[in-house]
């Protein structure tokens, strides 16, 4: 998974718009972050999911996902070093954090 391909999964959701946050593009659907590129790294991004589905992905798929550092990580902050994750995986993982925002806008 590349940077580009991460942007553009994150753009095919429905009604999302680019934007930034601390210098990092954001992808935010009703004004609500769900996804970051490029941090913590330029090799990495992030995804904001609904705990239950974090830990599967971390079980699943060790190498690719962790918590985010702190309270973050225990709201669902999820890291993905894109390197280490394929498309489809990706794919279903930007969807889950897509809805999981886009249902309280």
């Amino acid at each position: 998974m590349t940077a580009s391909q991460f942007r553009e999964l994150a753009l095919s959701c429905p009604g999302v718009i680019e934007s930034s946050h601390m210098s990092h593009p954001d992808f935010r659907v009703g004004g609500k972050i769900f996804a970051t590129l490029g941090y913590p790294d330029k090799n990495s991004g992030v995804v904001v999911l609904p705990p239950t589905e974090q830990a599967r992905l971390m079980r699943k798929h060790p190498k690719a996902f962790s918590a985010a550092r702190g309270e973050w990580g225990k709201r669902g902050c999820t890291t993905v070093l894109l390197a280490e994750v394929d498309k489809a995986t990706m794919k279903a993982a930007l969807k889950c954090a897509w809805r999981n925002k886009a249902g309280r806008s």
